[in-house]
């Protein structure tokens, strides 16, 4: 009996769930293409997005499109669909980062629970409270990152200190570098209508006191409205870590970094990213430093856990924006990954 392809209308709701995830300041580096003549989907780098300054070998986008993975993977459970991932499929072709081949599940998986934290997952650039994080919760997002075969790594207090001084010293390399200032304008306070980067209103506040790891996305712009606040004085800091530093390694920590993310939203936390130390390879080489047991792996980002308020959601692209659907039938989809890509850049130029 021949096995029953996903639907159109099917996949184009997981992505729609999908494109929820986090990516470097909000670019949405990624391309699906649904060919249901054969039932996979073709997950690639929008190389548009890309960001020479801070992300130089695509790492950043890698992490950004596993994480929309993990999302995808989410979704289709929660219809009752596994969503088998098979990245890197073609050496050759280094903008294709994943084949998805969507299969009815015989068994419940309990990645579906995490649904309903898709869509209230933020990054919170807002100050959070003193309380400390209960250690069952941190237990729990470590589990989160180690069944993605990644480490999550809570920093003690003297850890967060040497974290904290290396996130302030590429702060200050940031603001200092006119090129790294641009490229950073590029994509942080666009405005009404426009469906991509950091829109000024999720800047968060200037900090004025207090030693969370948040970044200044105004890079000294004015901004006349924009308040100040307190942050914490004691941040909760992990690092996601990976037990090597390939491509493949960071599609990993992208999707582990979700599962991490979309735990601590729906066991009621707020969370906040941080990678300006590790955009810089001499800084990233600090956070490894094989001393401390919190960062023995290669980290992958810094992520910041508390109590915050409620914060507004950034702007999504539109489902049909990064999204193809290659009816041909399945004799004209057959052919050489040289002519894969060729169309899919055809279609991504248009």
């Amino acid at each position: 009996m021949p096995t029953r392809q996903a639907d159109v209308a099917a996949v184009t709701s997981w992505v729609g769930d999908a494109i929820m995830a986090p990516s470097m300041h909000n670019a949405q580096p990624w391309r699906f293409r649904y060919v249901p003549a054969t039932g996979l989907l073709h997950l690639r780098t929008d190389l548009t997005r890309a960001m020479p300054r801070a992300d130089a070998d695509h790492r950043g986008m890698h992490v950004s499109c596993g994480a929309a993975l993990f999302n995808l993977r989410v979704a289709a459970a929660r219809a009752g669909w596994s969503a088998q991932v098979r990245p890197l499929p073609d050496p050759a072709d280094p903008t294709l980062l994943a084949h998805v081949e969507f299969a009815e599940a015989a068994d419940a998986d309990d990645t579906a629970d995490l649904y309903p934290a898709i869509s209230r997952r933020r990054s919170s650039r807002e100050p959070f409270a003193e309380e400390p994080v209960p250690a069952a919760l941190l237990d729990a997002l470590r589990g989160a990152a180690r069944s993605e075969g990644t480490s999550l790594s809570v920093l003690g207090a003297w850890q967060a200190e040497a974290v904290l001084d290396v996130v302030e010293e590429a702060d200050e390399d940031e603001r200092l570098s006119p090129e790294d200032r641009a490229e950073i304008a590029r994509w942080t306070g666009t405005g009404a209508g426009r469906a991509e980067g950091i829109p000024s209103y999720a800047f968060g506040p200037r900090r004025h006191g207090g030693h969370a790891p948040v970044r200044d996305f105004a890079v000294g712009r004015p901004e006349a409205e924009r308040r100040s606040a307190v942050f914490e004085t004691a941040p909760c800091l992990a690092v996601l870590g990976t037990s090597q530093d390939r491509p493949q390694d960071w599609l990993l920590a992208g999707q582990a970094l979700e599962r991490v993310l979309l735990r601590a939203t729906a066991d009621g936390l707020s969370t906040s990213l941080n990678s300006q130390a590790l955009e810089r390879e001499e800084l990233r080489w600090l956070l490894r430093d094989p001393h401390s047991g919190a960062t023995a792996s290669f980290p992958q980002m810094l992520l910041r856990l508390g109590y915050g308020p409620v914060v507004a959601p950034t702007p999504r692209r539109a489902v049909g924006d990064v999204l193809d659907i290659d009816d041909r039938p399945a004799e004209r989809t057959r052919g050489s990954a040289a002519r894969t890509a060729d169309a899919d850049e055809e279609r991504s130029d248009g």
